[in-house]
């Protein structure tokens, strides 16, 4: 069994989301969170996770949609977050300093207040880190010794630093496709590097489809490829990585599924 620990359902036309997620099981991938980028998806977010019983949701909000939408209260989160029964996690949200004109201080404000929030109730965050490492790695930790919280590191494309500086907090790691990019050594380093106890596998599709599937629309079903080169840099087999990466998000989550 293998879990999609982060896709974006919500961004798949309705009328092919049935055969994504058939995809996706038939292939082995028996349970897919979907993680969420903008507030005007929340309703669809708590729809979808009501549809499947392979599917868990997410709310919250990127840190480019921020900027777009203006950002979502605290009240707000909290609210759509008891709304769904399936809803498991907070986020997408984080920082993303990729653009030329960013906004840095909405952008922490946004973070903060999902951090305050995943304090608040218990629940994981979901944290998109572009290009932002020193001030994500110095919020987190900071905030972190204020109030203990659980986070995954969502596409994880970072350096050995910042990753230590992650599993020092606790935080779990999340592999996409990325490392499957030839372009990808260094990442794929820092990977064999991980804990296997803070392992997760991931598509953000429809984005970052892995090899051989690049240059294609990602899609849940595309996890087993992350999975198999995560197992040939851990030097473990497939079937060990999809146990171990499986039996994380259970424990994360708390979730008794089988």
């Amino acid at each position: 069994m293998l879990i999609d620990s982060h896709c974006h359902l919500d961004m798949f036309d309705d009328s092919i989301r049935d055969d994504i997620v058939k995809n996706a099981n038939t292939s082995g991938v028996k349970y897919m969170l979907n993680a969420c980028a903008a507030k005007k998806t929340f309703d669809k977010i708590i729809e979808i996770s009501n549809n499947y019983s392979c599917v868990f949701g997410a709310i919250g909000q990127h840190p480019e949609e921020a900027e777009r939408e203006g950002m979502v209260s605290k009240d707000e989160l909290l609210s759509y977050i008891s709304k769904g029964k399936k809803i498991i996690a907070i986020g997408e949200t984080g920082l993303d300093y990729s653009g030329e004109n960013f906004n840095r201080d909405l952008q922490i404000e946004n973070l903060l207040n999902h951090i305050e929030i995943a304090s608040q109730t218990g629940v994981p965050l979901i944290i998109h880190n572009r290009d932002s490492n020193d001030d994500m790695t110095d919020i987190l930790s900071s905030q972190f010794k204020k109030k203990p919280f659980k986070a995954i590191i969502h596409c994880f494309t970072a350096d050995k630093k910042m990753a230590d500086a992650m599993l020092e907090l606790g935080f779990y790691i999340s592999a996409s496709g990325i490392i499957t990019f030839k372009n990808a050594t260094d990442l794929r380093e820092v990977f064999s590097t991980i804990p296997f106890d803070r392992l997760l596998v991931e598509t953000d599709s429809p984005y970052l489809a892995p090899v051989p599937f690049r240059g294609k629309t990602n899609e849940p079903a595309f996890v087993v490829e992350i999975a198999k080169k995560l197992a040939e840099i851990t030097q473990k087999s497939f079937e060990e990585i999809s146990e171990i990466t499986s039996g994380n998000f259970k424990r994360l989550f708390d979730l008794d599924i089988k």
